[in-house]
């Protein structure tokens, strides 16, 4: 093992821990001392890859983002309509068979409203991946629209917005309820919305 690679392990093991104990206990509530802990490294190898916390949040949400868009990349390169690859990912919203889903993962449910006050860099990275993943839904409405699997909509931009703030606000109250009542009812409203004229939704 090169010393390169060894060092793209401790600093991927850095961020994992790190993301572990932020998606439990926000970023303002861990301190520096329980991310190395974690991850098992002093604080020396910490400030060699992060020059403060701070930065340390901003690389850790830039692997976020990066992660969840190369999944969602994936999920459009899969086969099936547009209104199919939709559809998976709002089922990959919800827990199934033990396996977590986004809600239950998701930062920017966890930590938006904090880094927004908190740091700049963090809440622009955040700000950009949102930015991001609503592009990808508009372009699978407008896809969707093209081949006949998802009713067609007059401002897919704004609407896909609209379907991704829907989403994130049934996130949050699920994760206030402990339970998935309102992702299931989002998942329902979104078919329906989404739904060609004359399909019937099986959700």
């Amino acid at each position: 093992m090169t010393e390169e690679s060894k060092s793209d392990l401790t600093r991927k093991r850095i961020l994992d821990a790190g993301r572990g104990l932020l998606l439990r206990h926000g970023f303002s509530a861990v301190g520096l001392s329980r991310i190395l802990a974690e991850s098992g490294v002093p604080k020396g190898s910490f400030y060699y890859y992060f020059a403060s916390k701070e930065a340390f949040g901003a690389a850790l949400l830039e692997d976020y983002v990066a992660g969840y868009l190369a999944r969602f990349d994936a999920l459009i390169d899969s086969p099936g309509s547009a209104g199919d690859k939709l559809a998976r990912f709002w089922d990959a919203w919800l827990a199934e068979a033990g396996r977590a889903g986004i809600a239950g993962e998701c930062l920017v449910v966890k930590l938006g409203a904090e880094v927004a006050d908190l740091s700049e860099p963090m809440r622009e990275i955040l700000d950009r991946g949102v930015d991001a993943l609503v592009a990808r839904i508009a372009r699978l409405l407008r896809d969707g629209a093209e081949d006949g699997s998802v009713a067609p909509v007059d401002n897919p931009d704004a609407t896909a917005r609209m379907l991704y703030a829907r989403w994130l606000g049934a996130a949050v109250l699920a994760k206030l309820a402990q339970s998935d009542a309102a992702l299931r009812m989002a998942r329902e409203e979104t078919s329906a919305q989404l739904a060609p004229s004359g399909a019937e939704t099986t959700d």
